[in-house]
């Protein structure tokens, strides 16, 4: 059995879990995949199917894991139904981790390299006192924020700026406050950095791609060879 067939449940390491906080993951795998032509999280690494991968790294960092599908996969995995957008299925998926979590990590399946070690870190985080916590990157790019004519408004300057990832760890009781009133965002840090909660950035790793595109899939798939 692949380790997302159990939405719920697993062994994870002792030496995973933080002294005195009950940590749970929703991994959030509920898309369609219109862009990529397919459910990607289902595609192969190797032997190993996206989704397996990333679950079994989010369940060695705590106490459980609550895996969100499509609707008509919810059964056949062991999961949660999603929702039409990221933000629904994200709630689907907190209505499901038991009340006496203390921190909830939220991790897109699509990054299957997300480490053991970035886990940690945006737990680490939370216990320290961030109600939040995204690991980021460093932007090598120059951003520019552009009118709806594509005339430049301004020029965002660059040592200020990170490309954020997951996994992203939050106190329980904030998050579930942040998706109280149902509102929508591209991550679930923009929600509690919304309602006024404090998030902290820990370093990310380039690694941790996400694979959006058949060029993804290639580059994840010899690296899983590796």
């Amino acid at each position: 059995m692949s380790p997302s067939r159990s939405s719920t449940s697993g062994a994870p390491r002792a030496a995973a879990e933080p002294a005195g906080e009950v940590v749970w993951t929703v991994v959030v795998a509920a898309g369609s995949g219109r862009r990529f032509g397919g459910p990607k999280q289902y595609e192969q690494l190797g032997a190993t199917r996206i989704l397996d991968v990333a679950v079994a790294t989010a369940r060695d960092a705590g106490h459980g894991v609550v895996v969100v599908v499509p609707a008509a996969d919810a059964d056949r995995e062991g999961g949660v139904a999603g929702a039409e957008t990221r933000s629904g299925s994200v709630r689907a998926g907190l209505a499901a981790v038991p009340p006496e979590a203390t921190i909830v990590c939220v991790h897109d399946a699509a990054r299957p390299f997300a480490s053991a070690a970035l886990f940690a870190a945006v737990i680490d985080a939370v216990r320290s006192g961030a109600d939040g916590a995204v690991p980021g990157v460093p932007v090598t790019d120059t951003i520019k924020r552009v009118a709806a004519d594509g005339a430049v408004v301004e020029t965002l300057p660059r040592p200020e700026l990170v490309a954020v990832q997951t996994p992203q760890a939050f106190r329980a009781g904030v998050l579930r406050a942040a998706h109280a009133g149902g509102a929508e965002a591209t991550d679930d840090a923009a929600l509690v950095e919304a309602a006024g909660g404090r998030v902290v950035v820990v370093a990310g790793d380039p690694d941790n791609r996400k694979v959006t595109d058949a060029a993804d899939l290639a580059w994840a798939r010899e690296r899983a060879a590796r």
